[in-house]
């Protein structure tokens, strides 16, 4: 178990480490330890270690010059200049929030970044400021399309963040697959099987190994096959990729560059700039009074927690399970698997850092 402000404080000091400057190393570690408080491991701390790949492979700006490179009243383009998704990301919320103050709704799409954390952070920052937040970003293509054999889109994550009165926001922050990557990731360190639904083999089998991406199998849609709705999620993970990627003028498809995980470096000859997102800010004053809206998001909440549930389970609003968890790890630590322990203890040695 390792504190969230001692993770912080050796997250900043390593992206400091690779030229980032210090309000950048701050707002980067931020980004990965609010993943872990949250309970989502799998884009938190164990992460660092391929951002720092990414950097010595030269794929990594840590001083980038974020740029408007084309915008309208209420729309923008941003180029990221291979800057870290964890900073570019705020960035570009930051002008989508801007754009609603002014036009009711911002809609920024991003090229030339990288991987930008947990969706959910950067839908969040809108909340903030009395808005509906989203965030969406296509990945390294590591999932197959409903009856493909080939690996053509990523997890692909889209969240919406939603303020209320009194409860807290409501955040819904999901992958259009099954699971994420970093799951698998996650039992491959513990030497464990995947739940069939997860990932098929390189011929297009169900599959309990939680290696099979890596040895030519695929991680699958939402909905796992065609019987159970593989389309629908295949479909969002599509109108994912063309908003981040088609629109911004980043890579998009098989052409996204590969995420410094799962042994993947080289990046395909790309038709486009980098990895692209997508962020949208709606001021909820431009459809109706903020507080009379924030009322009655209060009333949505309560009467959905209240459901009648099944025996021994109880009904839930997005938002609630990781915001239970930050609460929890705030207290009493964040617990850290032992191998990540090991990658970031070999980070410090690096750089001379104490963990």
């Amino acid at each position: 178990m390792i504190h969230a402000k001692q993770l912080r404080s050796f997250t900043e000091q390593i992206f400091q480490a690779i030229g980032c400057s210090e309000a950048d190393a701050q707002l980067a570690a931020d980004v990965l330890v609010s993943a872990d408080l949250r309970g989502v491991d799998s884009h938190g701390v164990a992460r660092l270690a391929g951002y720092v790949r990414l950097y010595d492979h030269g794929r990594l700006n840590p001083t980038p010059a974020i740029s408007i490179v084309h915008e309208t009243p209420s729309t923008a383009v941003v180029d990221g200049d291979r800057g870290l998704g964890l900073v570019v990301g705020p960035w570009a919320m930051r002008v989508a929030i801007e754009k609603a103050r002014v036009a009711g709704t911002g809609w920024v799409a991003v090229r030339n970044s990288n991987h930008f954390g947990i969706a959910g952070y950067h839908a969040l920052l809108a909340a903030e400021h009395d808005m509906i937040g989203q965030a969406m970003t296509h990945a390294a293509p590591l999932v197959a399309p409903t009856f493909s054999l080939d690996k053509l889109l990523g997890t692909n994550p889209i969240a919406v963040a939603i303020p209320a009165a009194t409860e807290p926001t409501f955040l819904a922050d999901f992958a259009s697959t099954a699971v994420a990557y970093g799951k698998l990731e996650i039992l491959q360190r513990k030497g464990q099987d995947i739940p069939l639904g997860w990932a098929q083999d390189a011929n297009g089998n169900p599959t309990t190994d939680a290696n099979a991406v890596k040895n030519g199998g695929a991680l699958l849609p939402l909905g796992s096959d065609r019987e159970h709705g593989s389309h629908k999620g295949y479909g969002l993970g599509a109108i994912v990729d063309i908003f981040s990627g088609v629109l911004s003028g980043a890579n998009y498809g098989p052409w996204v560059p590969p995420f410094a995980t799962a042994g993947f470096m080289q990046a395909n000859e790309g038709v486009g700039s980098g990895t692209g997102h997508f962020f949208g800010a709606m001021r909820i004053d431009a459809f109706r009074p903020a507080n009379d809206f924030k009322q009655h998001m209060d009333t949505w909440i309560q009467r959905f927690r209240s459901a009648k549930s099944i025996e021994g389970q109880q009904v839930l609003v997005p938002g609630d399970p990781e915001r239970m968890l930050e609460a929890d790890r705030l207290k009493n630590g964040i617990p850290v698997h032992e191998t990540v322990i090991k990658t970031l203890e070999e980070l410090g040695e690096r750089f001379a850092v104490k963990l």
